[in-house]
Formats: C-alpha cells, structure tokens, sequence
C-alpha cells in the first residue's frame, strides 16, 4: 500500500479562517429565487413566501454571507424596481438570462430572507448600464439611517433599520465581453476608483471589491488585476476570482487535478496584487474574494437550448447541474485550496445556493428540497473549518493526469479551534485506482484522541442524488490506530475525509 504523512504541530500557524470563505450566492437566475428560497403557496413556505424546508438546509450549511443579486444579472439590475410596494413593481426582461424577473423578491425581501437563514448580505452595483450615482443611491438607500431621499424611501417602504450591508462587489465580470456595459481594463479601472471613493465617502465602515478576471483563462489575465488596482488600490479591500471546473472530457484524474489549476490562479493574483503593493510603495495589502466557484458543465445544451427557443420565461430550470459524486471530491480538493490560503482569501462564494449550480435542490413539481453530492463537503468544512489553518507538512506519493504533471495522491490541511480544542484535518483521496494509508504524527496535541473520522466514498463515480433517493451520503469509519501520538488511518481510494482530533481531558 501507498503511505503518506502528514506532520502538524499547534504551534505553526498559517492565518486564521475568516467564516467568510464558506460563503455562497444567490443570483436572479433560474429557479434560485423562484421556486428556490421563494415559492409563495407551497405547503412548506412560511407567511412571506420562504421555503422553510430550503431554509433549514442553509443553516445546516451555516453559510454566513450570500452574494445578491448577481453575477450577469446585476450588469443590468435597476434597483429602483425591486423595492416599494410589491403590487406596483413592474416586471422587466433580464438581458443577461433572457429571463422575465418579476420583482417580486428584491432587496428588502432578500434582507428579511438572510435574517432567517442566519447569514449576511453581500450586494453588488451595478457597474455596466449604471454608475457611480446610482451606486450610491442604492448605499444610501440600504445603509444611512433616515433623514434623506432614499433613506427616506426605504422608511417609506416599511423597512425603518438600514440594512447595514458591510461588503459591495463593485460590478461583476467587467472583463467579460457577454457582459452588458463589457469595460476595457483602463475604462474599468477608472470606474471602480471613483465608485469606491464616492461609496466610502458615504460609508467608510464598507469594503469593496473590484472586479477581477473572469477567469484565469481570460486573455486579458493577470493584467486586468494589474491595471485595476493601479487605479483602485487605494480605495478597494479585496479583487474578486470567478472559476468553474467541468469534465467534459469524462477523465476523472485529471478531473480532479484541477484543485491545482485554482491555486495557480490564486498564486498568481496574490502576486500581482503584491506587485501593485511594492510599485506604489504602499503598506495596504489586497486581499482576494473568490466570489464565484464550482463544477459548472452538465446543463450547459439544454441551458442554451432554453435561452434560445423559450425567451422571456419567469424562473426557467437554468444551470440545473446535477452533481455526480466525482463533482463532490472535486469540491473537498477546492474547499481545501481555500483553506490553504486562509492568510489572503477572506470571502469565497460557492455559485449557488439553491437550484442552480447549487448544493441544495427544490423538485420542480412542487415536492421537497435535497442535498446534491456537494452539500456534504461543504457542510464539513463550513462546520468544522473554523479556527486557525497550521502549516500544512504532507509528504505524498504523486501521480499524472492527461494534462496535470506531479499530481499529489493525498491533498490534506488541518485546521485547530483553540476554543473547542479540537483539530479536524481535511484529506482528498485523489488516486482513483488505490488506497493511501496516511499517518499523521501529532505529538504536538498531546492527550488528543480521534473523535470521528467522517468519510465520503463511492465506487460509482458518476452516482447522483435525487430527491427522495440520496445515495451518495456521508459516513463514519473506526479503522485507525494512534499510538504514542501517531495517528495511522487508511484513505480509500477516490475519497473525500475528515478526521476529528478532541482534547480527552476537556
């Protein structure tokens, strides 16, 4: 049998995670606002129209902020249109979806749905038919107490507290020539300085995000980080990356190699925004939002099929992927990339939340909501991912994919909460035809024992879920030992893990 090793001690600390990193996204697209979190007369929404079965799943997420309301969708969202009283709202055509949006959920609406799912706002402005005016009347509108014309207009509206969102994405893929208002690098760059300077003139307690590549696949990266920030640096906290990971070439170990590909792209931007920091001398650091991540492939002919023939629709089965069970080691491998990277990446959304692209699914004929196969690994990291990442120590055999060379066997980070003294590491299995027995010498923790080792594991790469029928679930394993500090434990092939460490004394 393989073996690899992992060595981690209390004491060597990368950063402490910022919950932040478990956040999701929910965009006016598809079935995620209607028929997903909002289904006014199903039998298991509440008086505002919520589904309480979705709500439920989102707290056992523990999701603590949501991106709203887009994505391409906000590139032309008129606020104005979703707030007042809702039998006046006109409805409007979505550009970006070929959609109707009904305006029936806006921002007030969202801001009481985030109460009850227990999480935090995150808004994006519309930066591609609007501007720096209308972007601060929405701040004004959501964040100052009273006493102005959209303050006043939100009070007007029954919504007598500000909402006090805290973090604004400055636009969304403003390098993407589908994007309606596309900008040039040095339009862009000019746009979100002032936008940024204009907004935390309003609001200094705001952080903002300026738009990175769409891609690190976009011809235009990294320089569009680059020129951006020589602009914006001053006055932006974060740059944002968007990526998603297919396998249309049905190879599962390159399929899962491609965890590496995202920690590429996010070495790179941690150096060009280092760059930028060094060319204007400044002591300011740039940290990175990871906005926008997933497997995105399996929808994509009949979402296309959709936009094409049947324009115009209210809430269409949009970006439905359904997710196999190779989708959730491949979010495990992403999750843990983050995690990696905990000492710069501070917010990250899974894209989405509910129906598209989305851990959690509603039945289009009226039934119950269900997990997909990447529910549970989000749920595990978002869980049991708080506190402080070590400095990751794995030594693991290696192997190539069709076009990944030195591949690890084993991709693992252990996370330590002081206050609860436990340590969970996280491990991905990414050899598809073996199993690694890994050991892990913590002699650091003394008196520590193994709580649980959950496993997520299946011969079936290509098993799904489906309502009523979830076959791809976790469960526990009690073949270890620890001896003398050492835990030696076997990872099964092609396996997503989470092994528990507790203090027996506590």
């Amino acid at each position: 049998m393989k073996k690899a090793k992992m060595i981690i001690d209390k004491d060597y600390k990368l950063a402490e995670v910022d919950k932040r990193i478990y956040g999701s996204f929910i965009e006016h697209l598809g079935r995620a606002v209607y028929d997903g979190i909002y289904q006014p007369g199903h039998e298991l929404s509440d008086n505002d129209g919520f589904r309480k079965d979705v709500i439920e799943l989102v707290k056992e997420l523990d999701v603590p902020i949501i991106r709203y309301p887009g994505g391409n969708f906000v590139s032309n969202f008129f606020w104005e249109d979703s707030v007042g009283p809702v039998e006046e709202r006109q409805k409007r055509l979505d550009l970006a979806w070929k959609s109707l949006e009904p305006n029936q959920v806006g921002v007030n609406e969202f801001a009481k749905w985030i109460k009850k799912a227990n999480s935090e706002m995150m808004m994006a402005v519309n930066l591609g038919t609007r501007g720096i005016a209308d972007a601060c009347n929405f701040l004004e509108y959501c964040n100052h107490p009273s006493g102005t014309k959209y303050s006043d207009l939100r009070i007007k509206h029954g919504q007598k507290d500000p909402h006090n969102i805290k973090v604004w994405c400055l636009g969304n893929e403003m390098d993407g020539p589908w994007q309606l208002g596309h900008k040039n690098k040095y339009e862009y760059g000019r746009l979100a300085e002032e936008t940024a300077k204009a907004m935390k003139q309003m609001d200094p307690s705001i952080e903002l995000v300026a738009c990175g590549s769409s891609s690190r696949s976009m011809p235009t990266f990294p320089e569009w980080e680059a020129v951006t920030l020589e602009h914006a640096y001053d006055h932006v906290d974060y740059i944002s990356l968007h990526q998603y990971y297919g396998n249309a070439e049905n190879d599962t170990a390159d399929f899962l190699a491609k965890s590496d590909d995202m920690d590429d792209f996010i070495k790179t931007v941690i150096s060009t925004c280092d760059y930028i920091k060094a060319k204007k001398r400044s002591k300011k650091k740039i940290n990175l939002s990871f906005d926008e991540w997933n497997v995105w492939f399996h929808s994509m002919k009949e979402d296309a099929d959709i936009m094409e023939n049947k324009p115009w629709s209210i809430a269409p089965p949009l970006l439905e992927d359904i997710y196999t069970f190779e989708a959730a080691l491949l979010v495990g491998l992403i999750l843990i990339t983050l995690m990696k990277h905990a000492d710069r990446v501070k917010i990250a959304c899974m894209a989405q939340l509910v129906n598209v692209i989305a851990p959690i699914m509603t039945d289009r004929n009226g039934g119950p909501a269900w997990r997909q196969t990447i529910f549970y690994p989000f749920m595990h990291a978002s869980k049991y991912g708080r506190g402080t990442v070590l400095y990751p120590l794995v030594n693991t055999p290696l192997h190539d994919t069709a076009s990944h060379e030195d591949v690890t066997d084993i991709e693992s980070i252990a996370v330590y909460n002081e206050e609860k003294e436990e340590l969970t590491i996280f491990a991905v299995n990414r050899n598809i035809e073996e199993k690694i027995q890994f050991s892990v010498d913590a002699r650091g923790l003394e008196g520590y024992q193994l709580i649980e080792h959950i496993v997520l594991e299946n011969d079936d790469f290509k098993l799904c879920n489906s309502a009523g029928n979830e076959q791809v679930q976790p469960k526990t394993s009690s073949k270890y030992s620890l001896d003398d500090g050492i835990l030696t434990i076997d990872l099964n092939k092609a396996s997503w893990n989470v092994i528990r460490l507790g203090n027996k004394k506590k």
